[in-house]
């Protein structure tokens, strides 16, 4: 069951709008992926279906990021069928997001009152999903679409709000760019997690990298 509201989910985001994508076999290592960005001012998290028993593994982080980390907001990504979502929601996920959009996945979260962010890549599709009563919309892929994409969403769409994913990196320059063209928010996967610096367990690199970039989008929001 969910530990934090839809509402609480959302805003969240709004407030910290980095939402670090991260997969890893090795629960003690996601521990400490965890730990890293919550101490670098991250909230919001998403952790991959991508391996085998990877709930198995979700459940687990849940359990580890209430007792360790009782601000930070654990949802699951990469869910493509509404009962795979409903077994992340029962493990605990505060949010599901997923590559592309599902109608049923859309109202099992709504069901359960949690936070659906859905892969969107037209109009059409970012109006079928907020018709179901989805707040955000995952922009993927990111590198594909582009910030032109967004900025021409924004036109017609104004109301619509944007998480991409896929071609955001943790620079000033490219965090200008994305939230320049309008974005919500920004989901970072391996670019804040390279494999040398986890195999070697510099977790103070990711704690660090986390503050640079929250650091960057705090100076591009007072600029504007």
């Amino acid at each position: 069951m969910a530990r934090f509201s839809r509402l609480e989910v959302y805003q969240t985001i709004w407030r910290v709008p980095v939402v670090p994508v991260f997969y890893h076999a090795d629960l003690e290592v996601c521990r400490e992926v965890l730990g890293a960005c919550y101490r670098g001012g991250i909230r919001a998290f998403e952790f991959t279906n991508r391996g085998d028993f990877a709930h198995e593994l979700f459940s687990e982080l849940a359990k580890v990021a209430a007792r360790e980390f009782p601000e930070l907001i654990l949802g699951a990504g990469t869910l493509v069928e509404a009962s795979t979502a409903a077994l992340y929601i029962q493990s605990g996920a505060n949010f599901i997001v997923g590559p592309s959009y599902h109608e049923s996945i859309a109202r099992t979260c709504n069901r359960r009152k949690v936070a659906y962010m859905p892969g969107c890549a037209t109009l059409t599709e970012i109006s079928a999903a907020e018709e179901l009563g989805v707040e955000v919309v995952k922009v993927f892929p990111g590198d594909t679409l582009g910030p032109g994409f967004v900025k021409a969403v924004k036109g017609p769409m104004p109301w619509t709000s944007m998480m991409v994913t896929g071609g955001v990196e943790p620079t000033r320059e490219s965090l200008s760019r994305w939230f320049g063209a309008g974005v919500t928010a920004v989901g970072i996967g391996s670019q804040l997690f390279p494999k040398d610096v986890l195999n070697n367990r510099q977790f103070d690199q990711i704690e660090a990298k986390a503050r640079e970039v929250l650091s960057h989008i705090e100076e591009l929001r007072v600029k504007s």
